[in-house]
């Protein structure tokens, strides 16, 4: 690898490639993650070698094609990680346990839940990670059990008066307290809040809380800080869903308009109105049908639908800004 450079202090900085690797299995959101010889979970990771590494894109490809063994396809830059103290957990990988490491994540969607060859990546259903993201049950029980009560008590003694109607403020935005009711686009927003409260494993294992042990049942930690990377990409495609129609990088090649629904719903994490769902798809007109029929649907046979790539220039909203059902 070549020598990094340096900043004023003399600590080497180091370029670093995630991967983000989503995908739906029937109503089941997963991520491509790579056990950790210690126990743990992480994305598939690795530094940027230029000497070897033509472009960012190909130096990420080779990463996961190693560690998880998995062929990436759609790929999109997602954010550059750069806080200082994200590197401890994955000092190794690089060389030196003094580096800065400045991460590349990446998005990558994929319709192929495929297990990958023995030794690779694994897949997890990502409201693992984030429990509190899901409301296609209804509002989760966990919000109201531990995580409001806790916020709260965080708040009311996060110091003078102005910094508590701040921190309470905050906590209204981010889990729907106030006049807007909960936003999906916030997932991001949400971790970074229980992260600064000291709710989450990874605060008080990065030392940077001093309010206790973290709260139970609040997802599986993940090393560094590959959790918030994932809820980053989460926000990301969450929002990017409803002006683009990168949703169908999900499906495979024919689809029944119930399981694309089902796929959305997983991905935004609440229950879609059927028929305003489908009127959206036909203004759109990115879906067509396939004159063929699905028959192991357990009802009537349901029509195959494919996705017209070729209306994207003109029509570059899906519309998927339709009326949930009740308590999504």
């Amino acid at each position: 690898m070549a020598t990094a450079p340096t900043d004023k202090s003399g600590q080497a900085l180091s370029v670093g490639l995630n991967a983000v690797i989503l995908a739906v299995d029937g109503d089941t959101p997963q991520v491509l993650i790579v056990p950790q010889s210690g126990g743990g979970e992480a994305l598939p990771f690795g530094p940027f070698d230029p000497t070897e590494h033509r472009t960012l894109e190909i130096g990420l490809r080779r990463w996961v094609d190693e560690q998880a063994r998995f062929q990436l396809g759609y790929v999109e830059q997602l954010y550059t990680f750069g806080d200082r103290g994200r590197e401890a957990p994955v000092a190794a990988m690089t060389g030196s346990e003094d580096d800065r490491i400045i991460s590349i994540g990446y998005l990558a969607l994929t319709p192929d839940v495929s297990d990958p060859p023995e030794g690779g990546g694994q897949w997890r259903a990502w409201y693992r990670f984030f429990p509190w993201e899901d409301w296609r049950d209804g509002r989760p029980e966990i919000i109201d059990s531990q995580i409001l009560p806790r916020l709260s008590a965080w708040a009311d003694g996060a110091g003078g008066p102005g910094r508590r109607a701040s921190c309470h403020d905050r906590i209204k935005q981010c889990f729907g307290l106030n006049a807007g009711g909960w936003q999906e686009g916030r997932a991001l927003d949400r971790y970074e809040l229980l992260y600064e409260a000291g709710l989450v494993a990874e605060a008080s294992r990065d030392g940077q809380s001093e309010a206790g042990p973290a709260a139970p049942g609040l997802g599986q930690a993940m090393a560094s800080d590959h959790r918030r990377i994932l809820a980053t990409a989460l926000t990301r495609l969450r929002g990017k869903i409803k002006y683009r129609p990168v949703i169908f990088e999900l499906m495979e090649d024919v689809f029944t308009l119930s399981a694309l629904q089902q796929v959305v719903e997983a991905v935004v994490g609440y229950r879609l109105h059927k028929q305003n769902f489908r009127r959206a798809l036909d203004r759109s007109g990115f879906v067509e049908g396939t004159g063929k029929v699905e028959s192991a649907t357990g009802g009537r046979p349901a029509e195959l639908f494919r996705y017209r790539r070729e209306a994207l220039a003109g029509l570059p909203s899906l519309g998927l800004a339709t009326p949930r059902l009740k308590d999504g």
